[in-house]
């Protein structure tokens, strides 16, 4: 499981944004985050698995999983976006949502708590790049792959 934990805040920087949050619960299959929805809100994971799942072409693929103490919507709220990905319950998951706009009314009067959050949202996105390298450095490496073979390793002669 990922750790998407935002480790650099204090437990006074919880209780700020716990007070400016809703709990909510979600039931197993039930959309937590909807892939392209306008972020609105962080969440947090308090109890149960969710999977964060992209949808292709192909079908849905899982891409990670969530458990308590990760947070999700994080990018669409750093893009001032739409989310990149779904967010689905595995399980019941409990998540407290904290709405953009009471993020940036905390972070207006507490600059010491926007900035050990960012810095913790950082070593989030730095984990998450590091495992989808490592993981598509695994894909390229199977030999069972449909690959061409590639270039031949000497031009061919000309006559």
């Amino acid at each position: 499981m990922p750790n998407n934990r935002l480790e650099y805040l204090t437990a006074n920087d919880w209780v700020l944004m716990s007070a400016r949050s809703v709990r909510l619960i979600f039931t197993p299959g039930q959309s937590i985050i909807e892939e392209g929805a306008r972020g609105e809100a962080v969440y947090v994971i308090r109890k149960g698995t969710a999977l964060v799942v992209l949808a292709l072409v192909s079908g849905k693929k899982p891409l990670a999983k969530l458990g308590p103490g990760d947070i999700c919507g994080d990018m669409a709220y750093l893009e001032k976006g739409n989310a990149t990905a779904s967010v689905v319950a595995e399980e019941e998951v409990e998540v407290d949502r904290i709405p953009t706009a009471e993020l940036d009314s905390l972070f207006q009067a507490f600059p010491g708590l926007a900035s050990r959050f960012y810095r913790s949202l950082a070593v989030v996105l730095a984990r998450r790049l590091r495992d989808t390298s490592a993981q598509l450095g695994r894909e390229f490496r199977r030999p069972d792959r449909n690959a061409s073979p590639g270039p031949p390793t000497e031009p061919p002669r000309q006559r």
